[in-house]
């Protein structure tokens, strides 16, 4: 009989949201799947934590994601969570309630699918747990063992080809990350074995460093954390999480061995996943999951970090292996809008829509408060109350809902039906799709419960004067913290407006109302006069370009050859930027590219920097 096996501890039965409902284009028929796209974060019903209840602080949070193949369908499981999510196409995702769980949700999970058993194995935050195994994890039915291993915090459970255990852990600013071997053939006892493997090297590998934007200005040592394993080509290529999940700039590293014990050397394009610019940042602590089709994604963890630290999303990109072997992700527009895991030759790409809202003005129907919430570099949260403003027929006005920074949201003065908020954009354009971040803001809820639903439509107008429903979802049954919405037919518009029914929550507030498709003017000219100086300090890089007339901003990429540019950086609104991200002893090359609504410039010609 096929089995699967779970490691846990305190058993207790949770409730959750198994509603579902139809997409606005994203449907499950065959003939869709090809035309599906997503966005990160990734629109699924995160849980409310429950371990910062004692604060009082009600928020939302989904991290160090754990995703394998099980029968030809996918299983996420998320720290924390109460249970794990069931997917078809790695797009559309369903909550699965499991009867035997943790009181307070498993801690950074790791799962494993070994020739049709999935093996999945969660740490506690006590740092051990004991082995539940089912052959029906559609149906949330668990099933015990007594073992119990120690040692367990941000671990992976990896069985090789010939059905060897091995267990990778760690999670520390100053230890290594370890291996030990089990049997799984009884009851995963350890072995004896056990090996120290490899430490953060902060002085040679920038991205390592500790802090937003890899500063800090007393720690120093990064966090080495999140191990994972994925065998390819006969090699193993272990990944890492550093230097915080906190941070823009959290991402994953590798290094590869010969055997699962190594010796494992450094990859030399590292980090494998990094998204440090843009709206959403951070792709660290994560797992690669192959899909049946042959095709690799990264599942990563972005930092949110606005009502506390740990307040995280998740995002899923492409993961290739080059003609040496190398691993990477392509995070580029990593949260603008992608092509569906089933798109036959772009599969998770970006699919070219464009951001027409940013900076748009935005009018509300009522401001209890706006705010920008901040924590990066401790566990205290920084609150600055922006003033109200008003525009020139006294309506109230909200920058921050078209700002691309999820730590500034605005509140409403109530959670009902008299709450909207319109943006006049900049200029018209098809409106192809729509992603509404909401925001928790005292919202009440501290752990994992049933029937939370999102309601409300977006209508849509060229002069601000005639409207008509493109969204409705006023009696909607689902639960979307980060919606979604992609029209079946793209409009053409200058202006939006959401009108909310009701939210999750006590409050209504959001963060950023986010409007995609492709303006009606021209892209940007190519970028010129791009310079680049390597400082002192070899890990540190200044740039600087002439700005382009017409551009929202601008994305940096660069790698350790001009054809192997697997990093980029997105920044709005400036000509130059400040990276600490290198890695000290390698010689890179760049390009850089002017963006708009309307679409991406031409590339710049590709500068070798020794």
């Amino acid at each position: 009989m096929k089995k699967i096996f779970i490691l846990t501890s305190i058993l207790l039965v949770f409730s959750c949201n198994n509603t579902t409902e139809k997409a606005e284009v994203n449907a499950k028929s065959k003939d869709n799947l090809e035309n599906q796209t997503y966005i990160n974060p990734l629109d699924i019903d995160y849980t409310y934590m429950v371990y910062n209840s004692s604060r009082n602080q009600s928020y939302r949070s989904g991290a160090d994601p754990a995703v394998i193949e099980f029968k030809g369908e996918y299983y996420l499981f998320v720290t924390r969570s109460f249970g794990y999510w069931h997917s078809t196409d790695l797009v559309n995702w369903k909550f699965i309630k499991p009867q035997q769980w943790f009181f307070e949700g498993s801690n950074a999970p790791t799962a494993f699918n070994y020739k049709d058993s999935l093996v999945y194995f969660a740490g506690n935050p006590a740092g051990y747990g004991s082995i539940l195994y089912t052959d029906d994890p559609k149906s949330g039915k668990w099933s015990p063992t007594a073992s119990i291993s120690n040692n367990i915090q941000d671990s992976e459970l990896f069985i090789d080809d010939d059905g060897k255990t091995y267990l990778y852990w760690g999670s520390s600013n100053l230890h290594p990350l370890k291996v030990k071997i089990m049997n799984k053939d009884d009851r995963f006892l350890e072995t004896g074995v056990k090996k120290e493997l490899f430490n953060l090297n902060e002085e040679a590998h920038g991205w390592e460093r500790f802090g937003e934007n890899n500063f800090h200005p007393t720690l120093k040592e990064g966090y080495m954390e999140g191990a994972s394993m994925t065998k390819h080509n006969g090699k193993y290529y272990l990944q890492y999480a550093a230097p915080g999940t906190q941070f823009n700039v959290y991402a994953d590293g590798v290094y590869i061995g010969e055997t699962p014990l190594g010796p494992f050397t450094y990859m030399k394009n590292n980090p494998m996943s990094f998204k440090p610019g843009g709206f959403t940042n951070g792709a660290g602590h994560g797992i690669t999951v192959k899909q049946t089709n042959g095709q690799y994604w990264h599942f990563a963890t972005m930092a949110l970090a606005s009502n506390a630290q740990w307040e995280r999303r998740l995002c899923m990109f492409p993961t290739y292996f080059d003609d040496e072997g190398l691993m990477y992700t392509n995070t580029e527009y990593g949260d603008y809008p992608h092509f569906g895991a089933n798109h036959p030759t772009k599969a998770g790409q970006h699919n070219g829509w464009m951001l027409l809202s940013y900076k748009g003005k935005v009018t509300v129907s009522s401001s209890l408060k706006q705010i920008m919430k901040f924590t990066a570099n401790d566990d205290e949260v920084q609150v600055t109350e922006l003033p109200i403003e008003n525009d020139a027929a006294g309506n109230i006005m909200s920058k921050v809902l078209t700002d691309e920074n999820p730590k500034t949201f605005w509140v409403g003065e109530a959670n009902n039906d008299k709450q909207w908020i319109t943006i006049e954009m900049p200029n018209p354009g098809n409106i192809h799709a729509f992603q509404l971040n909401f925001h928790d803001y005292e919202s009440g809820i501290y752990t994992r419960v049933e029937g939370l639903k999102h309601q409300f439509t977006i209508e849509a107008s060229e002069d601000g004067t005639n409207w008509q429903t493109i969204v409705d979802r006023s009696k909607s049954e689902k639960d979307s913290p980060n919606a979604y919405i992609v029209l079946e037919k793209p409009v053409v518009a200058k202006y939006v407006r959401y009108n909310n029914v009701e939210v999750p929550g006590a409050n209504f507030a959001m963060s950023e109302f986010r409007v995609f498709g492709l303006g009606l003017g021209n892209k940007p000219e190519k970028v010129s006069e791009f310079e680049i100086k390597r400082e002192t300090d070899r890990r540190d890089a200044s740039f600087s370009w002439n700005p382009v007339e017409g551009a929202q901003g601008y994305n940096i990429r660069w790698g350790i050859a001009a054809d192997k540019l697997y990093q980029s950086w997105l920044v709005y609104d400036t000509n130059i930027h400040f990276m600490r991200c290198l890695d000290r002893d390698t010689p890179y090359y760049f390009t850089i590219e002017a963006f708009n609504e309307n679409g991406i410039s031409e590339k710049s010609a590709v500068l070798f920097i020794e």
